[in-house]
């Protein structure tokens, strides 16, 4: 049994390498390329970055609750297609629309993240959730990596749409793979009985009836905020400050490669760091740690006018998102039933989902009004997650997440709003 569910966390884990690459090696290419190519203002820019999370956010529990009720297979095999064609239609538009287009399906069909998150729970012992989900984000990083760099030469060599025909090979590969190595997780026994049972619907009286659920939510949801900021407008940001002077090839290359040390920092971090300190400290204790590290590696980025500086913001910053995501996700496991793991998992998707819609829309404005007003914003919000962080750690060392999972469980029609 040991040896066929390290295979398919080895499998899943791949998939979500490869999936984490294709989006990575747009990230940088995007917004130069609506800007070079369709003359995008920089708020729309930033808005076509967040149309991804606005589907998502509407998507993301219809997704992780179809992945409880009909397999976790299927839907991942349905996102993966929605990804391919819209890497393709990026690479083929021809007008702004056809961007918007494509970056909705991708979000409407955007459940592979989420659907693999839930997946890796179903295989994972819980004692070790927060471990294993760091996997996950250590192959995020990994894909950081390489995504980045591999954008910004691609583009530099061939121009920007060949960026986007390398993603959507990155995501056929991934697609392939599922079909071909990937088993269900889900039997058709517990997706039948996740079907009819009404408790394993996650409604919004659920959620804020369930105060440590509801904390987690908070905190991630801030969080996502600064990212979501970083992730619309650091190339722009690149591009008109901390590379200014620089010619236009290595404006794009320094770009990907700062990116490229986010992801190496964020799969150092979950992949030899986080396992040991999870053996001295609780979940809770790392978000808080991982917050603090937020906080300067957003102030950094605010201050960064050289690549010098970007360098140690780009540690500080994956280093705290590091610590904080696995263990905010696997908190959040901890406060539903086990058969609620894909619907809580949808949940948590879309309030980041919503944080980064926010804080891409927002960074836009900001960037418009100056440059490094975003992360001054970023750096103000990452003071916030972290005065949150302290009162979450103090609510998972006093047992309440284990009491609102236990009353989910014994009383699922006053939490749930189910008849």
């Amino acid at each position: 049994m040991t040896k066929k569910i390290d295979r398919r966390l080895f499998t899943i884990l791949l998939i979500v390498f490869t999936q984490m690459l294709g989006g990575a090696i747009v990230l940088p290419v995007l917004p130069l390329y609506a800007q070079r190519d369709f003359h995008l203002s920089p708020p729309i820019i930033t808005l076509l970055v967040s149309s991804y999370f606005i589907a998502l956010f509407f998507a993301g529990p219809v997704l992780g609750r179809a992945s409880d009720t009909r397999g976790r297979l299927p839907i991942l095999i349905i996102s993966q297609i929605g990804t391919v064609i819209s890497f393709v239609m990026m690479a083929l538009a021809v007008n702004p629309g056809l961007l918007f287009a494509a970056r909705i399906l991708d979000g409407i069909t955007g459940g592979n993240i989420i659907v693999a998150q839930a997946y890796i729970t179903d295989i994972s012992p819980r004692e070790r959730r927060t471990e294993v989900l760091g996997f996950v984000f250590a192959a995020f990083g990994l894909g950081f990596i390489f995504g980045p760099a591999i954008g910004g030469v691609v583009s530099s060599l061939w121009g920007e749409h060949a960026a986007f025909w390398v993603a959507a090979s990155a995501s056929l590969i991934t697609l392939l793979i599922t079909i071909f190595a990937l088993d269900e997780s889900v039997s058709p026994a517990q997706c039948l009985e996740n079907r009819t049972a009404s408790r394993t619907s996650i409604s919004p009286l659920a959620v804020l009836g369930n105060a440590p659920l509801l904390l987690t939510l908070i905190v991630a949801f801030i969080t996502q905020f600064g990212l979501g900021i970083l992730q619309s407008t650091f190339s722009l940001y690149g591009d008109a400050v901390i590379f200014a002077g620089y010619a236009e090839a290595a404006r794009n290359i320094g770009i990907g490669l700062v990116l490229t040390v986010v992801g190496l920092t964020q799969f150092i971090t979950q992949t030899f760091l986080l396992r040991p300190l999870l053996r001295k400290y609780k979940e809770g204790w790392l978000v808080v740690v991982g917050s603090i590290s937020r906080v300067l590696g957003s102030l950094l980025f605010a201050l960064a006018v050289s690549p010098w500086i970007a360098a140690p913001a780009a540690i500080f910053f994956p280093f705290g998102i590091g610590m904080m995501m696995p263990s905010l996700q696997s908190l959040a496991t901890h406060t539903v039933p086990d058969q609620m793991r894909g619907g809580v998992l949808g949940v948590y998707q879309s309030a980041i989902s919503l944080s980064v819609i926010f804080g891409t829309a927002l960074g836009g404005v900001l960037f418009a009004l100056t440059p490094s007003l975003p992360y001054w914003v970023g750096t103000a919000t990452a003071v916030l997650a972290m005065l949150a962080a302290i009162a979450l750690r103090r609510q998972s060392e006093a047992g309440v997440f284990e009491r609102a999972a236990a009353a989910m469980e014994s009383k699922p029609e006053a939490l749930t709003g189910a008849d």
